[in-house]
């Protein structure tokens, strides 16, 4: 197969991850991968590599156009905008313009867990706006649905681990952490595939665990005692704003506990070891790994 693959945001964690599989796992030539980014001397080393680096705005569809000509599978990874005022859909929206000006065969996209309007996290429109716009565009897709990562634990575990509370609005909602790598592969193995019927995928960690089981994970782990403290959503909010966290960003946070309370981010599926076939990586493991940085 000599299909050209392509991935956006290559010089974030993700996007360096999956191109790190399409070369390491998957022993893709650097010839067939055409990594993008705003700055591409951040990834002189894939282009020392072989691989083919260009540069990508997403703010300039004429850019994204350049970026994609000769492209055949296209991935693209959600930007890092997220100030609710509309600019990551129309980021991505550009891109999918693009990439239909640019003759790409197959889209594939990195969205989130039910993201269709009535989803609490306040962001999820992008997302929804943004897989709407591939399905409009005519072009066959791969949506890959990330739940959150494992390490997105780091935000609020070191605080939680020193103080010895864990303040939340999650009540018994689960939710199934993923690692970024696993989810890293697994989107790899689905651009490199070269499948051509249209699938949605929601990419889970293998087990589905509420705040309170996540405490005695790390408690059993790291032996120091967490106790959950329940809160609301606005008194939540209050105090991530007193701690330091700014005004329009502590609502953003307090969501994805709304998210997890509504059970709408407590879904298990196999679809890492489908597409990868590697098993997840358990939150207990990921614990145990990162036990030092965790625990201060």
């Amino acid at each position: 197969m000599t299909e050209t693959l392509l991935v956006t945001g290559a010089s974030g964690q993700l996007g360096r991850g999956v191109i790190h599989h399409l070369l390491e796992t998957l022993k893709v030539a650097p010839a067939r991968i055409i990594a993008t980014t705003r700055n591409p001397e951040n990834l002189a080393d894939l282009a020392a590599r072989g691989v083919t680096i260009r540069q990508a705005d997403f703010d300039d569809t004429a850019s994204l156009v350049d970026a994609f000509n000769g492209a055949d599978r296209v991935l693209i990874i959600s930007t890092g905008e997220i100030d609710l005022g509309g600019k990551r859909l129309k980021q991505h929206e550009n891109a999918v313009a693009a990439a239909k000006k640019a003759g790409v065969s197959h889209l594939l996209y990195t969205s989130m867990p039910n993201p269709e309007p009535g989803s609490p996290v306040l962001f999820a429109g992008d997302h929804y706006g943004t897989e709407q716009a591939i399905k409009a565009s005519g072009i066959p897709y791969t949506i890959f649905r990330n739940g959150w990562y494992q390490e997105n634990l780091f935000m609020s575990l070191p605080h939680a681990i020193a103080s010895g509370y864990w303040y939340t609005s999650a009540a018994d909602g689960h939710i199934a952490h993923g690692a970024r790598d696993d989810m890293a592969a697994a989107i790899a193995a689905g651009l490199a595939s070269g499948a051509v019927e249209s699938t949605t995928y929601t990419l889970t960690g293998p087990q589905a665990h509420t705040v309170a089981e996540i405490a005695a994970l790390v408690t059993d782990v790291t032996g120091k005692p967490i106790e959950v403290v329940q809160l609301s959503d606005e008194a939540l909010t209050e105090g991530l704003m007193a701690a330091g966290i700014p005004e329009g960003f502590a609502p953003i946070i307090v969501s994805f506990d709304t998210n997890t309370r509504s059970g709408r981010i407590g879904m298990v599926t196999d679809a890492i070891e489908t597409l990868s076939g590697k098993k997840p990586q358990s939150l207990r493991h990921f614990l145990e790994a990162n036990k030092a940085a965790l625990a201060g």
